[in-house]
């Protein structure tokens, strides 16, 4: 099979098998198509079952002339990986050359995050004299209690919704269910905005039992939460760059920083492995460095 076909494959086995999203197939046959590229340039001949490590060694080296990145340059190989991984499974090939592939070592960048006061602040500047006002103040106290994604907010359900017992059903990525306390004063603001705004609402079919609804009674999309978080942190004279994902940093952080286990803020995050969490304990590390040369006897002059 041509490498155009079996990349065709490869895409339609990310949609199918992996039920990745149409933003990451693209970019995974993007990264693809650079490696056929160099080889229709230095190897015509050759399909990818004909390529050695050395090659794709070649390969990494070509992508570094080109000055891109060190995330850039890891992104392609994890594509490349993932390509070579769907040709063993295809019994294409029976080598993976791309197993022993390194890309370049990346540091970790510790996401920014609203101290509580800046949190506070925000919830502050909500007009809760209109209804998408008490609306808004239920959807950021529900970010910041449960650490949500976005995608987790729009998406919560009444049928997921226990304030009985302090616990939302959260459906996660990949269709993961996990189950996530949620605090007393998102509880308080979500049934203030159940009970005196939603009620009233004309509801669409098939959007009954989406908790969050638009004026139109559908629910939300990301981008209006996104433009609602924008203009309450310019209104409340916040200068960092806040999106609806840095409340659920700040709530892990928040968290860690409180002497929190490591492994809880793992399951509430949703987090598959424990090395994505780790990052919040550079943040606390930063935070105690700070306390210490603040307050320590030592670290004074």
């Amino acid at each position: 099979m041509s490498w155009l076909h079996l990349i065709k494959s490869f895409t339609q086995y990310l949609r199918l098998e992996r039920s990745l999203s149409m933003h990451s197939i693209e970019a995974y046959q993007k990264d693809v198509m650079k490696l056929y590229q160099f080889v229709q340039m230095h190897y015509p001949d050759r399909g990818p079952q004909l390529l050695s490590y050395p090659d794709l060694q070649e390969f990494i080296a070509y992508l570094h002339d080109f000055s891109l990145s060190d995330r850039s340059q890891a992104r392609i190989i994890s594509g490349v990986k993932a390509f070579y991984k769907f040709l063993l499974i295809e019994g294409i090939t029976d080598t993976n050359p791309a197993d022993l592939l390194e890309g370049p070592k990346l540091s970790q960048k510790i996401p920014d995050f609203l101290s509580i006061e800046e949190i506070e602040l925000i919830l502050e500047t909500i007009d809760m004299s209109t209804p998408h006002g008490q609306r808004n103040r239920a959807i950021l106290e529900t970010l910041y209690a449960c650490g949500l994604r976005v995608s987790e907010l729009i998406n919560l359900r009444i049928s997921q919704y226990f304030p009985d017992i302090g616990f939302v059903k959260v459906i996660g990525k990949n269709n993961k269910e996990r189950i996530v306390p949620i605090g007393s004063e998102a509880i308080k603001q979500i049934g203030l905005y159940i009970e005196h705004i939603r009620v009233h609402l004309k509801i669409a079919v098939g959007h009954e039992d989406y908790i969050f609804l638009n004026r139109r009674g559908k629910k939300l999309s990301r981008i209006m939460i996104y433009n609602i978080i924008k203009a309450l942190v310019t209104e409340a004279g916040i200068k960092k760059n806040v999106s609806p994902h840095t409340f659920r940093h700040s709530f892990a952080t928040h968290l860690v920083e409180g002497g929190a286990d490591l492994r809880a803020v793992q399951d509430m995050l949703g987090h598959e492995s424990i090395t994505t969490t780790e990052i919040y304990t550079h943040l606390d590390r930063n935070y105690l460095r700070e306390t210490i040369l603040m307050y320590h006897p030592a670290s004074q002059n």
